[in-house]
C-alpha cells in the first residue's frame, strides 16, 4: 500500500470494528429481506452512505500499512479494500438485483420469473423445453444483465489500481491467499480424476437423462442432479426432523436455539439459491432456502443448516474479524461436512431407511466430482480473467477451459455473472479439501456413524466455538496434523467411483 496513509492506531482499529460490525450486520440483514423475497428493492446506497468512512480509499490505503503481518488487521484491511470496491460498483449490483426481480420469460406461454428459470429446468422432463428455457435465460443474461456486468468489472479494475494493485489477484496475493499453490492443486486434481469422471458422468447421464456424455448439453445438467426419481425418499415432512435429530445426537437442540431462525417459505421472488444470513454473531442468523424438490431441498437445508450452526455456536467473546471476517473456507468447510451426510450410506440407512443407499452415493459423489472439478476450472479461468488487460473479451476462454473440465460447454454469455466477488472459489474448493480430510478423521476415530457419536458432536461443536479465528489449513492441523491438500478430494472421490 501507499506510504502516503498513516497506520491506525489501537484506538482507531477498535472504532473501526464497532462501526464495521454495524455495517456488515445492516448489509446482510437488508440481503437477508430481498433475496428472501420480503423486499422488492436492494437499497445498499443508504448502508454505504451511513457507513461511508469505512469504504473510503483511505481507511484501505491506513489499514494497509497498520497490517504489517497481523493477520486480524489483515482481515480488516482486505474487508475495507472489498468494501471500497463494492462501494464503487454498488450501482450495479443494485440494478442487476433490481432486474433478476423483475424481469420474466415466456416459454410454451408459461410465464417465469427470471430467478426460476433455473429451477424450471430442474423440474422440466422434456429436453427441448430446458432448451428452450436455457436460450431465453442466456438471452435476458445478454441484454440485460452483462453490459452491467461489465462495467462493474472495467469500474473495479480502475478501483484496483487505486490500491496501488496491478490487478486483483495480485492484490489477494497480498491478502495471504495462496492462489498458484492451490491452482497447481486443481490441475493435479483434473488430470488425476478425468478418467474416473468421464466414465461415471457417462453413466449418471445416460441413466438419468438418456444421453451419454458427449451428446449431453448444459441444459441437461442440472435436471440430471435434480434427480426426481429419488424425491419419494426426500419427503419434504421429514427434512426438519431429520435435521433436529442429526443435532441432537450432535448435543444440540435446534428448537431451543432462540438465536436461529429458519425461512423455508416458497416465495415468487425469493432466490433459488440457498443461505444463511448470520446477522447477529452469534445472537441472529437466519437459515434461508426456496424449496425445490426433492434430494436438493435437502443437501441444501443441510449444507445451510452447517453454516447456521457454525455461527450460532461461535464464541461471542471473539473479535469482530474473528466472528465475521477470516477463512471462509472454515465455514464452508462446516456446511460441507453437514451437506455430505446426505449422502452418506450410513446416515441414510439410520434417518431414512433408505433404498439402495450406495446407489444414491455414488451419483452424490459423481456430482461433487463434476462440482469440485467445475471449480477447479473456475479457478483457473479466474486468474486469466483478473490479471487480463481486458477481462470483458474472456467469453471464449471461458467455454474452454470449463467445457475441457467438465465434458459439456457452458454457456458463453455466463462468463461474467458466474464469478464471485473476493475469490471466494478458493473458498469452496478448500473447503471441499478440508471436509474430506476431517470426514476421513471423524470415521477413522468415531466409525462410520460417526455423525450419531456425542463425542464426535463435542469435537465439532468445540471447533464451531472458534468461529473464524484460524484458518482452515490450522483447524484442520490441529485435530490431524495435516495440511490442506486438494488430492484428498480427488483420492475419496475415486474409492467410491470406482
Amino acid at each position: 500500500m501507499t506510504n502516503a496513509a498513516a497506520p491506525l492506531t489501537a484506538g482507531d482499529l477498535d472504532r473501526f470494528r464497532d462501526r464495521a460490525d454495524r455495517f456488515i450486520a445492516e448489509l446482510d440483514e437488508e440481503f437477508y429481506l430481498h433475496y428472501a423475497g420480503l423486499k422488492e428493492e436492494l437499497e445498499l446506497a443508504p448502508i454505504y452512505e451511513r457507513y461511508s468512512e469505512l469504504t473510503r480509499l483511505e481507511q484501505a490505503q491506513a489499514l494497509g500499512q497498520t497490517a504489517n503481518g497481523d493477520r486480524g488487521v489483515r482481515e480488516l484491511w482486505r474487508f475495507a479494500a472489498e468494501g471500497y470496491l463494492s462501494d464503487l460498483t454498488r450501482d450495479q449490483a443494485e440494478k442487476i438485483a433490481r432486474l433478476e426481480a423483475s424481469l420474466e420469460a415466456t416459454v410454451n406461454g408459461e410465464t417465469i420469473p427470471f430467478r426460476m428459470l433455473r429451477p424450471a429446468m430442474a423440474n422440466e422432463p422434456d429436453r427441448d423445453k430446458r432448451e428452450r428455457i436455457d436460450r431465453v435465460r442466456i438471452e435476458l443474461t445478454e441484454e440485460h444483465l452483462n453490459p452491467l456486468y461489465a462495467d462493474g468489472v472495467h469500474i473495479a479494475q480502475k478501483g484496483v489500481e487505486q490500491l496501488e494493485s496491478p490487478n486483483y489477484a495480485e492484490l489477494y496475493r497480498g491478502f495471504g491467499f495462496r492462489l498458484d499453490e492451490l491452482a497447481d492443486q486443481c490441475r493435479a486434481l483434473l488430470d488425476s480424476t478425468e478418467k474416473v469422471f468421464e466414465q461415471a458422468a457417462d453413466r449418471l447421464f445416460r441413466t438419468r437423462a438418456g444421453v451419454s456424455l458427449d451428446d449431453a448439453q448444459r441444459w441437461d445438467v442440472i435436471r440430471t442432479f435434480r434427480a426426481p426419481e429419488w424425491d419419494p425418499q426426500f419427503p419434504a415432512a421429514k427434512m426438519l426432523p431429520a435435521l433436529e435429530a442429526t443435532l441432537s445426537d450432535m448435543g444440540i437442540d435446534l428448537k431451543s436455539q432462540k438465536n436461529v431462525e429458519l425461512d423455508v417459505e416458497q416465495r415468487p421472488k425469493k432466490s433459488p439459491r440457498a443461505f444463511c444470513a448470520p446477522i447477529e454473531i452469534p445472537g441472529r442468523v437466519v437459515l434461508v432456502i426456496q424449496p425445490m424438490g426433492g434430494a436438493d431441498d435437502w443437501r441444501a437445508l443441510f449444507h445451510e443448516a452447517g453454516h447456521t450452526e457454525h455461527y450460532a455456536n461461535t464464541s461471542a467473546d471473539l473479535s469482530m474479524e474473528e466472528k465475521r471476517l477470516g477463512d471462509v473456507a472454515v465455514t464452508e468447510g462446516w456446511a460441507m461436512l453437514m451437506q455430505h451426510l446426505t449422502d452418506d450410506p450410513a446416515w441414510l440407512s439410520k434417518r431414512l431407511d433408505f433404498p439402495k443407499p450406495h446407489d444414491f452415493e455414488i451419483e452424490g459423489v459423481t456430482q461433487l466430482l463434476y462440482m469440485v472439478r467445475r471449480y477447479s476450472a473456475k479457478l483457473l479461468y479466474e486468474l486469466e480473467f483478473h490479471q487480463a488487460p481486458d477481462a470483458t473479451k474472456l467469453s471464449n476462454r471461458y467455454v474452454e477451459i470449463l467445457g475441457d473440465a467438465l465434458k459439456i460447454e457452458p454457456a458463453a454469455a455466463d462468463y461474467l455473472a458466474d464469478i464471485d466477488s473476493g475469490f471466494y472459489v478458493t473458498g469452496y474448493l478448500r473447503s471441499w479439501a478440508f471436509e474430506a480430510q476431517f470426514r476421513t478423521h471423524l470415521r477413522e476415530r468415531y466409525g462410520s456413524e460417526w455423525f450419531s457419536k456425542r463425542e464426535a458432536g463435542s469435537l465439532v461443536h468445540e471447533l464451531w466455538e472458534t468461529g473464524m479465528s484460524m484458518n482452515a489449513d490450522e483447524l484442520l492441523n490441529e485435530v490431524t496434523g495435516q495440511e490442506i491438500d486438494m488430492d484428498a478430494v480427488a483420492q475419496l472421490t475415486r474409492e467410491t467411483l470406482s
